[in-house]
């Protein structure tokens, strides 16, 4: 089967052999396609994966062959993640399930950007659905990240009718925006990109370009969905005095938000990571209802391509690449 792997700087296509069940429990599926993540981008960038790893996570797929307690069986579509929380540790006690030790240790194996992927017994049982049948393979290749946005929006714990900033309107803000509405917050978007403002406008969601925001606005929650070190400051700018600011990006500078600022206007400051198997069916529901809109964010790239998707990401020029892996 072909694989897209790191290889001295570089994604470069390998054939591998085939993987099957061999007596394990789970689930050998045939990824239809997957989603290209910020996350999977700062992996490349910043050589934090080694060569020979497949990177890759937010996959549609097609079950092929199956040995699990479950209910699934060969011939579904199903989305799911690749992480999952034990449930037991202090982390999952106390609501951080993307610190737990067990949610870091599972994957899907080889990774998304594969043409077959194994899944085990935990994955079918916690964190795979099928396919909502109204939506498109690559509407339900955002069913991962949205989760992620799930979660952020429950970590803020901001009341209902709340008024919430999005700081950066990439696919992830956009998303954000959304869901942040569905969860009945007054929301409203900036970026610098005009582009971008104008699709979260027609989505439906106020939406400024961050040089004509009114210097006077604030915010009871502010989300840090851009991953420039400026953007700091505009957090800082518009989150009212006692609001929260939620951290959802990597900056390249990991520069950090000043102590005094914190300290003496009573800021909350706290960061989100990973969706919970909850969050991922909210994140569902989210999906399935159009509550939340992602048609037309995503470029489609073949997995022979995906270099190029790649590339077109890290310089902006598309938001978002969806790699179909199923011809």
């Amino acid at each position: 089967m072909k694989t897209a792997v790191i290889n001295k700087g570089k994604i470069v296509i390998k054939e591998v052999p085939d993987i099957s069940l061999n007596g394990r429990e789970g689930a050998v599926v045939r990824v239809l396609g997957c989603g290209l993540c910020g996350s999977d981008i700062v992996k490349f960038v910043q050589k934090l994966a080694k060569d020979g790893t497949v990177l890759g996570h937010e996959i549609v797929a097609e079950i092929v062959e199956i040995n699990s307690k479950t209910n699934f069986k060969i011939g579904d579509e199903i989305m799911t993640s690749h992480h999952i929380p034990c449930g037991e540790c202090v982390y999952c006690r106390n609501g951080n399930v993307s610190m737990c030790e067990h949610f870091k240790s599972t994957n899907i194996v080889p990774g998304g950007f594969s043409e077959y992927v194994y899944l085990t017994e935990e994955h079918l049982q916690n964190v795979a659905h099928i396919k909502p049948e109204n939506l498109t393979d690559i509407e339900a290749s955002f069913y991962e990240p949205l989760g992620c946005c799930v979660r952020a929006i429950k970590r803020a714990q901001l009341r209902g009718n709340s008024t919430a900033l999005v700081v950066g309107l990439g696919s992830i803000g956009i998303m954000m925006a959304q869901a942040l509405k569905a969860f009945g917050m007054d929301v409203m978007g900036c970026d610098l990109i005009p582009a971008r403002v104008n699709i979260l406008r027609e989505l439906g969601v106020a939406a400024f370009n961050v040089k004509e925001m009114d210097p006077t606005f604030k915010a009871d929650g502010v989300f840090m969905t851009s991953g420039s070190d400026k953007a700091i400051n505009t957090a800082l700018k518009y989150v009212r005095n006692g609001g929260k600011i939620v951290v959802f990006s990597s900056t390249p500078n990991n520069w950090g938000y000043a102590n005094n600022e914190i300290y003496y206007r009573e800021l909350t400051v706290l960061g989100s990571y990973s969706p919970s198997p909850v969050d991922l069916q909210d994140s569902k529901n989210l999906l399935r209802s159009r509550q939340v809109k992602v048609d037309g964010l995503s470029v489609v790239y073949s997995l022979d391509e995906i270099q190029k998707a790649f590339d077109d990401t890290i310089n902006n020029r598309i938001m978002k690449a969806y790699i179909k892996i199923k011809e």
